[in-house]
């Protein structure tokens, strides 16, 4: 730093805030200032008339070095810069601190000379907060100080209602997300957002779906001797293995209604092999309810009934949404289940018509439906074994 005094050109850079921005006297205090210039006389200068104006917590540093050392070990402020310093210059020192993160928020005076006034421009130019001319008046370091303390305390303020509003806004993404995935857990996918774009009234008729009924036989009996919360644990782990299931061959669970399991293929979305995707499903749920049995030690059973037509399908509820089946078929694959064999599956004959091709069924013969009258039923067994004839034992193509 050169020591000769200059002419004060604090008129030359008036700032706005300089008859505005009142700090209190109590926040002058708290205000963490760092002074740096390597001229002892001009830093004992500058603590003295800082100290005058009500600032007592007061750093200094000889050089830049040493600056950037004190900047890294606590916050400041406030940083009185002298821009002349050998080693490592003010423009340097203000380089450094403005390209780092961590630091760019500290508001930085710079000080120089008349000869200086360019390189002082300069300075504001790459993100200085002010400029104080040599020799300064008490006055206006006083103005240029409390002006920089008070723009950094509403940036810092702007900075923590930005991470609030940001903490708010992940918040609220979370409990969207959570909400959604209710959502989903209640509703086909399809339908969910048909909700959340704003539909009322969802309801569709379609022509040709596959609903199943499944009544788990002997869970009443076993709820009187096994305690609530190994009985819940029990049902919990079926119909989880069921949604399952239902997932892995992409068809609807509609709903559970205590120890029943409703669901359907075809829906919300039309698909041509919606009772294959059923049936598979169906076969697939007594096997697992029998390796469930031997896990836990019961003896359970499960009576399945299947039918195959059109149904309406929609949304019902406001609070509680619920998305449901209507229409004859419904009545009678509930008849299906209800006048079934417990560990057999007992289809309709639209049902037969549609998975004669591809799975072995046993032809019931004329079973009588409560409210729908005698039909003729069948037993679905499991799926049809392929078998070829060809020379080398390969499959055909």
């Amino acid at each position: 730093m050169n020591d000769t005094t200059a002419p004060d050109l604090g008129s030359n850079f008036p700032t706005s805030a300089e008859s505005s921005v009142s700090v209190d006297a109590a926040a002058l205090k708290r205000a963490a200032v760092l002074v740096v210039d390597d001229s002892r006389t001009m830093r004992l200068a500058l603590i003295r008339a800082l100290n005058g104006l009500g600032f007592s917590n007061i750093t200094e540093a000889t050089n830049g070095r040493q600056a950037l050392e004190l900047i890294q070990s606590r916050p400041f402020d406030v940083m009185l810069l002298d821009l002349e310093m050998p080693e490592m210059n003010g423009m340097e020192v203000l380089v450094a601190v403005k390209t780092n993160r961590d630091w760019a928020g500290l508001p930085i005076i710079v000080i120089s000379g008349a000869e200086q006034v360019d390189a002082a421009v300069h300075c504001i130019e790459q993100g200085a907060e002010d400029y104080l001319p040599k020799p300064f008046s008490p006055t206006l370091l006083r103005a240029r100080v409390t002006s920089s303390i008070e723009k950094k305390r509403l940036r810092d303020l702007d900075r923590l209602r930005l991470a609030q509003l940001q903490a708010e806004k992940e918040l609220l993404e979370i409990e969207k997300d959570k909400s959604e995935r209710l959502l989903l857990n209640i509703l086909p996918s399809v339908i969910a957002e048909r909700l959340k774009r704003g539909e009322r009234t969802i309801a569709n008729g379609h022509p040709t779906v596959t609903v199943m009924f499944a009544d788990l036989v002997g869970f009443t009996a076993m709820s009187r001797r096994t305690p609530p919360a190994e009985l819940v644990g029990i049902l919990n782990g079926i119909f989880t293995t069921f949604d399952l299931i239902v997932e892995k061959h992409r068809i609807e669970k509609i709903k559970t209604i205590g120890d029943s399991y409703m669901l359907a293929g075809g829906i919300p979305l039309a698909r041509e092999d919606h009772a294959q995707a059923v049936a598979d499903a169906a076969i697939e749920m007594i096997a697992a309810l029998n390796r469930l049995n031997t896990a836990n030690g019961t003896d359970l059973k499960i009576r399945i009934g299947m039918n195959t037509g059109p149904i309406v399908a929609g949304v019902i509820g406001k609070r509680k949404f619920t998305y449901d089946l209507w229409g004859d078929t419904v009545n009678l694959a509930s008849r299906m289940e209800s006048s079934g064999v417990p560990g057999v599956i007992h289809v309709s004959e639209s049902t037969y018509e549609a998975l004669k091709n591809d799975f072995v069924l046993e032809q019931r013969g004329i079973t009588h439906c409560k409210g729908i009258g005698d039909v003729t039923t069948y037993f679905l067994k499991d799926r049809k074994t392929l078998v070829w004839n060809s020379p080398d034992g390969t499959p055909p193509r």
